[in-house]
C-alpha cells in the first residue's frame, strides 16, 4: 500500500476507540438508508414526500433514490439523539482521514467554510494578512464581518497568466510590515494548491505564522485528495496549518456544494475549535441535504480505502502530459512550476496545458472542444487549458489527446501575448465600508481612479481583480474586459457581462 495512504490508514487504526475497519464504513449513510426504508409514509419535510406520497416528479427526472434518501435535518439516531449519532460517527472518521483534530460538514461548499473560518477569527481581532489571490468568500466574509486585511500578493506568471503561492518570505516581510503600520493581524490566511495546481510550502509558512504567534487558516479548496496517496503531496494540516478549509466536491469524489473545515492538532487548536463550532452554527442552514452530507461519508470511504483507484487517476493523467510532451505542439506548463520561489510540489491531478505556443488560445480550445467534440476542460485562460481529475476518475487519455491536437491553428505560434493578471489597486477603504457606501453606476473606463464597491473577479477560478475598498486601476479593467469578450468568458460580480459599467464608491 502506498505510504501516504498507509499513514492516513494508519491514523484511524491507532485511534482507542475507532479500530482501522471503521474507515471501510459510511455511518451516516447507512443511517440514512436504513431510515427511508422504515419510514414509507412521510407526513413531514421535505415537501416532496420522498415519493412516498405519489408526487413522482423528482424521481421521475432523476430516477434511483435520490427523493428517497432526502431527508431534513434533526432525525433521531442521524443527527440527534445519545451519543454518537451516525453524524457524529462520520465526522469523527473524516477527522481521522484527513489527519484533523475535528472535522466539520458543510453544504455550502468551500465558500461556507471560508465565511466560517473568517466569522470565527473576527473574535480575535480585526487585522488578516491575506494572499490576494484568495477566493471572492473570504472578500465577501469581510464585508460581514469588517475585518481588515493586509494583503500579500502571490507570485505571477504573466507569460500565461497563471497566480502561483506566497512565499514564507514575503509573510515574514509583510508582518513586519504590519506590525510597524497597522498592528499585528490575529492571522494569515493562504491559498493552496492553485487552480493550477501549484502546492505552496506550507510548512514554511506555518513557522512564519507559529513564530509571530498566530494561526495559520489555509483554504485548500482545489487539495481535498491531497495525502490520500503516495504519489500525491501531503495535505496542508500534515504541513503544520492551523485550520484547513476543503472544497470535497472539487477532486474528493462528493457531490457539488459539499465540503469540510479541518482544524488542526496544533498550538491554536483550543482557541479555534469553540469559535468556529459557533460561526459554523451561525452560518449553518437549518435545513441541511442529507444527501450531501451523505455524499461526504461515501467520499471519504473512497478516498481512505480505494488508493489503486486514485493511483489510475494519477496514472491517466501522468498519460496527458506524457503524450502532450511526446507530441510537440504544446507544452506542459506545470513543468517550469518549480522554478517559482514557495514551490513545494504540483498536483499531479491537474493538468495545465500551453496551448498558445500551438497557435491556439486556451480559451479558442475549450470552446471548440466542448462546442464541436463534447470534451469539456475545466479552466481555460488565453495561454492555457486545465484539465482536473477527480481522484478515482478514469478516462481514455488517447482519445482526448489526438482530439486536442487536431485542432485548428487560429495564429503563429507564439504571436498571442496575454494580458498580464493585473495586482489589486491602492487600498482607500475597508471593505466594508465600501460596500455599505453610497454607490452610483459609470462607465467602466470613466472609473479608473475611482473605489470600487464591488467585489469583481474573472471566473473561474474566482479570485477578486477588483476588491470593495480599492482603486480601480486601467490594468484591471482592460483585463476584466478581456476575460468577459473571451469565449466562455465570465466576470463574477460584473454589473453587466461585458464589463461596459462598474459600480464606485461616491465622493
Amino acid at each position: 500500500m502506498p505510504e501516504a495512504a498507509s499513514s492516513v490508514l494508519a491514523t484511524a487504526q491507532n485511534s482507542r476507540d475507532e479500530p482501522f475497519d471503521l474507515q471501510s464504513s459510511v455511518p451516516y449513510a447507512d443511517a440514512l438508508v436504513a431510515y427511508a426504508e422504515r419510514h414509507r409514509t412521510r407526513l413531514h419535510l421535505p415537501g416532496h414526500g420522498g415519493d412516498t406520497a405519489g408526487v413522482t416528479a423528482v424521481t421521475e427526472f432523476f430516477g434511483g433514490r435520490l427523493a428517497e434518501l432526502d431527508f431534513m435535518p434533526m432525525i433521531r439516531g442521524i443527527d440527534l439523539g445519545a451519543a454518537p449519532t451516525a453524524l457524529a460517527r462520520s465526522l469523527k472518521l473524516a477527522a481521522k482521514a484527513w489527519g484533523s483534530r475535528r472535522t466539520w460538514f458543510l453544504t455550502n461548499g468551500a465558500s461556507q467554510g471560508n465565511q466560517v473560518a473568517s466569522i470565527a477569527l473576527r473574535s480575535l481581532g480585526t487585522e488578516l494578512l491575506v494572499q490576494r489571490s484568495v477566493h471572492s468568500s473570504v472578500i465577501d466574509a469581510m464585508m460581514m464581518t469588517g475585518a481588515n486585511a493586509r494583503f500579500v500578493r502571490p507570485w505571477i506568471d504573466d507569460d500565461l497568466g497563471i497566480a502561483h503561492g506566497v512565499t514564507a518570505d514575503d509573510v515574514r516581510q509583510e508582518l513586519v510590515r504590519m506590525r510597524a503600520e497597522a498592528g499585528a493581524p490575529v492571522a494569515v490566511f493562504v491559498v493552496s494548491p492553485s487552480y493550477f495546481g501549484f502546492v505552496s510550502d506550507i510548512a514554511a509558512i506555518a513557522e512564519v505564522a507559529h513564530a509571530a504567534g498566530i494561526p495559520l487558516v489555509v483554504d485548500e479548496a482545489w487539495g481535498s485528495h491531497l495525502g490520500f496517496h503516495d504519489d500525491l503531496p501531503t495535505n496542508a494540516l500534515a504541513n503544520g496549518a492551523d485550520l484547513v478549509i476543503s472544497s470535497t466536491h472539487k477532486q474528493g469524489g462528493s457531490l457539488t456544494q459539499s465540503a469540510m473545515i479541518h482544524l488542526g492538532d496544533g498550538p491554536f487548536a483550543d482557541q479555534l475549535e469553540p469559535l468556529i463550532d459557533r460561526a459554523h452554527r451561525a452560518v449553518q442552514s437549518t435545513s441541511e441535504s442529507a444527501v450531501l452530507l451523505a455524499s461526504l461519508d461515501l467520499a471519504r470511504r473512497a478516498l481512505v480505502t480505494r488508493p489503486a483507484r486514485v493511483r489510475r487517476s494519477i496514472d491517466f493523467a501522468d498519460s496527458i502530459r506524457d503524450q502532450v510532451r511526446s507530441r510537440g505542439r504544446f507544452t506542459i506548463a506545470s513543468d517550469q512550476f518549480h522554478e517559482v520561489p514557495g514551490w513545494y510540489a504540483n498536483d499531479p491531478l491537474k493538468v495545465v496545458i500551453t496551448t498558445i505556443y500551438g497557435g491556439i488560445t486556451g480559451h479558442e480550445a475549450r470552446s471548440i472542444l466542448d462546442e464541436e467534440h463534447d470534451v469539456l476542460f475545466e479552466l481555460a485562460n488565453e495561454s492555457t487549458l486545465v484539465a482536473v481529475i477527480g481522484a478515482g476518475a478514469d478516462h481514455d487519455a488517447g482519445g482526448v489527446l489526438d482530439i486536442l491536437h487536431g485542432l485548428p491553428s487560429t495564429h503563429r505560434p507564439g504571436a498571442r501575448n496575454p494580458l498580464p493578471v493585473p495586482p489589486g489597486g491602492p487600498r482607500r477603504m475597508s471593505v466594508r465600508e465600501a460596500f455599505f457606501a453610497r454607490t452610483e453606476i459609470v462607465p467602466a473606463h470613466s472609473a479608473i481612479g475611482a473605489v470600487s464597491a464591488d467585489t469583481v473577479a474573472a471566473y473561474p477560478p474566482g479570485i477578486p481583480n477588483l476588491l470593495p475598498g480599492e482603486e480601480i486601476t486601467s490594468a484591471a479593467v482592460e483585463y476584466l474586459q478581456a476575460v468577459a469578450a473571451s469565449p466562455n468568458g465570465h466576470v463574477r460580480g460584473a454589473y453587466d457581462p461585458g464589463v461596459t459599467g462598474l459600480r464606485v464608491v461616491v465622493n
